[in-house]
């Protein structure tokens, strides 16, 4: 009987994974996902804008690959029998090779009326939510200054003109950049009229704003929340080794270090340099950690040791809007170096590198440098 890999997850790490699995062994390959569309995460703040998005359903891109796909939710994993529970699905899956790319989730629970009052533009449903109200919004607050707020406040305010939109940061504006890029973003936010409030921590998100520590008022009619992302419990309810935060502790060939049969990519695995320095959450992390595990767990089962992880940061990309950008060049280990591209051709670069995710799927052998 042939061996069956079971993929958990059809996001950027996932997709690639059972697609490379495909190519690479002679595995019976089953995909689990809760949608039957493949989500440009990356893009979700332009459907925010009210921009639409490419409609990408998981089954043409699955074609001619002999790729199962199984769209349901996983409710658990049984290490033990080496199977996995589904919702709606009364037979568990078997599998002898587990991938778990399960992903990540913006962190709705850390401060008190996120869930209730607050939107995000980390999932689908929520960003589409976020077009359809920004429309009837006179002021909009943006909590969280890192990368997706900073994309998705730089959007909603070259989107709506009219629109007055705050951020709020428990730090500085772009204080992971260098010092030429932070200058750039803040010529950028007042160019967009965009209002900046810097080591500002968000104590309670009410339906009227933000409440600050200290009792201070940020008024809002719509507040979006960009701050904090968090992983399913599924890894730690099936006895998985995990770290604090949940993530699935692998080694340098993305394996459990608790379970030799099942591997963790993406944001719901706790990657690791050689020197120690672990993987932020991105695509440009995960879909790379994605091809290193199906590598190994090809070259096992063929009877060769896989080679450990080798991994390197390039840059940072950031759209401010559809006509500017900000490319952050960085160090191997992601600190910043104070060369930047910014502009029109900043703007063409990140579009160009988003785009690229999209063909790294139809060819999972690529480099995925991003």
């Amino acid at each position: 009987m042939a061996h069956h890999m079971v993929i958990l997850g059809a996001g950027y790490a996932g997709l690639i994974a059972a697609k490379l699995a495909a190519k690479r062994t002679t595995a019976r390959i089953t995909l689990i996902n809760d949608s039957d569309r493949f989500v440009e995460r990356v893009r979700l703040h332009q459907l925010a804008a009210g921009q639409q998005l490419r409609d990408l359903p998981l089954e043409d891109t699955l074609k001619g690959t002999g790729i199962e796909l199984v769209v349901d939710r996983v409710t658990g994993i049984d290490p033990a029998d080496r199977t996995v529970r589904l919702a709606r699905t009364p037979q568990a899956v078997g599998y002898d090779t587990l991938i778990y790319a399960l992903g990540s989730l913006p962190d709705l629970d850390s401060v008190p009326g996120v869930a209730e009052h607050a939107y995000t533009v980390a999932v689908s449903g929520q960003a589409s939510r976020l077009r359809d109200r920004v429309r009837e919004s006179g002021v909009l607050a943006v909590a969280g200054g890192g990368l997706t707020g900073i994309e998705a406040a730089t959007e909603l305010a070259e989107s709506y003109p009219d629109l007055k939109v705050r951020l709020v940061t428990d730090g500085v504006l772009g204080g992971a950049l260098s010092e030429r890029a932070q200058r750039y973003l803040r010529r950028t936010f007042d160019r967009l009229g965009i209002e900046i409030r810097e080591n500002a921590r968000v104590a309670e998100v009410r339906s009227d704003g933000l409440v600050l520590e200290g009792g201070e008022h940020v008024g809002a009619d719509t507040v979006v929340w960009t701050t904090g992302f968090r992983v399913p419990d599924l890894a730690r309810e099936a006895g998985l080794a995990v770290d604090d935060s949940g993530r699935m502790i692998v080694d340098e060939t993305l394996r459990s270090v608790s379970h030799p049969e099942v591997y963790g990519v993406g944001d719901a695995a706790a990657v690791r340099r050689p020197d120690g320095q672990e993987l932020r959450m991105a695509c440009a992390t995960g879909m790379p950690s994605a091809q290193q595990a199906v590598h190994a767990v090809a070259a096992r089962l063929a009877g060769r040791e896989p080679r450990p992880l080798r991994f390197r940061y390039f840059n940072q990309c950031i759209s401010l809007g559809r006509r500017d950008g900000l490319i952050q060049f960085v160090h191997t280990d992601d600190r910043p170096r104070e060369a930047v591209l910014t502009g029109r051709l900043a703007a063409l670069y990140k579009e160009t590198i988003v785009r690229s995710t999209i063909l790294v799927q139809r060819h999972p052998d690529s480099p995925t440098y991003f």
